[in-house]
């Protein structure tokens, strides 16, 4: 009988302690919006899965990925992630543990960055901030939603209302035979970088269309607002994938295969309403009315509800563009 009580006492005990674990944890669950060091945009998902706490993180550029551990301690949040870059000859280097530790201040996260290498040593602290981010609403009906008269954001003869969005990098981009042409010649094993380019106006939510031809290897993008990368590239014939042409980069893979060989032009129908982006390529509705759950990587910002541009990435490689022309919501 007490062996049995004592038993009980102990599944209580644990079931209590899981349920504090849990309580303190739910200020950070959700998704917060993060203004890294440096200025850079980034994102963080906390979530409870499997009777514990999984995190993913976008930091700067690059992809969304799954964080090595997320704990909650003494009312804090502790985001540890574990880099291993390349050397100069290819292979792994040494790891680099990384501890993030936030404390939330209302709706924001007070948060510092400190990295430790293999030989015990710490470096790199830093402090940024994250701004809660609402929960993504329902899809919306886009049946009953209206769009305005189209506006054409290319006129075909000059780039009248666009601009670059980095001086400091070479600029290739100009206007030949009425195309919107992005030169960025590579030299072979080293990447030059070359300048994005953005509409001077912003927007809120919209309909987008545009004509796009990716030379072979190609790798472009369109950001909706400035912060929402639809990929564009040379993906024919490849598995599907969020890094594939169409997709939300990273976030929302396509449903099907729809584009086109390199070198041909393709044409990109994007719906962006309520946080839920609509993918038609090549006349195929790729991605159905999707939720984004926060900012991709390159975005200008990381607020999802500040109006932005059409910005178009030039950075990788060459890539042509014409008849960009945005309906934006009617409110």
């Amino acid at each position: 009988m007490k062996k049995t009580l004592l038993s009980l006492l102990c599944v209580l005990g644990l079931v209590f302690s899981a349920a504090f674990a849990a309580d303190d944890a739910k200020p950070f669950i959700g998704n917060w919006a993060l203004t890294i060091p440096g200025g850079g945009s980034g994102w963080l998902g906390v979530e409870e899965k499997d009777g514990g706490l999984k995190g993913s993180l976008l930091w700067g550029g690059g992809s969304v990925l799954p964080v090595a551990g997320v704990k909650v301690e003494d009312g804090k949040l502790i985001v540890t992630r574990i880099q291993q870059p390349k050397g100069k000859d290819g292979k792994p280097g040494p790891k680099v543990t990384e501890t993030i530790t936030g404390t939330r201040d209302g709706d924001c996260l007070k948060l510092v960055t400190v990295k430790c290498g293999e030989n015990g040593k710490e470096f790199g602290r830093a402090e940024f901030t994250g701004k809660f981010t609402p929960p993504v609403p329902a899809a919306p009906d886009l049946s009953k939603v209206k769009f305005g008269e189209p506006i054409c954001l290319f006129n075909g003869k000059d780039l009248s209302g666009w601009k670059v969005t980095n001086t400091n990098l070479p600029n290739g981009w100009s206007v030949k035979d009425g195309l919107m042409d992005n030169d960025a010649p590579q030299e072979p094993g080293k990447h030059k970088g070359y300048a994005n380019i953005r509409t001077e106006r912003e927007f809120e939510d919209f309909n987008l269309t545009l004509e796009v031809r990716v030379p072979k290897n190609g790798n472009s993008g369109v950001y909706l607002r400035g912060i929402y990368e639809v990929q564009v590239c040379d993906s024919f014939g490849k598995p599907l994938d969020p890094h594939n042409m169409g997709a939300v980069y990273s976030r929302i893979c396509p449903t099907v295969s729809a584009e086109k060989p390199a070198g041909e032009w393709q044409t990109m129908d994007i719906t962006l309403v309520d946080r839920h982006v609509t993918v038609i390529l090549n006349g195929q509705k790729v991605i159905d009315n999707q939720p984004v759950l926060g900012c991709t990587g390159g975005a200008l910002w990381s607020d999802q509800f500040r109006p932005g541009p059409i910005y178009l990435q030039g950075d990788h490689t060459s890539v042509t563009y014409r008849n960009i022309v945005i309906r934006p919501v009617v409110k």
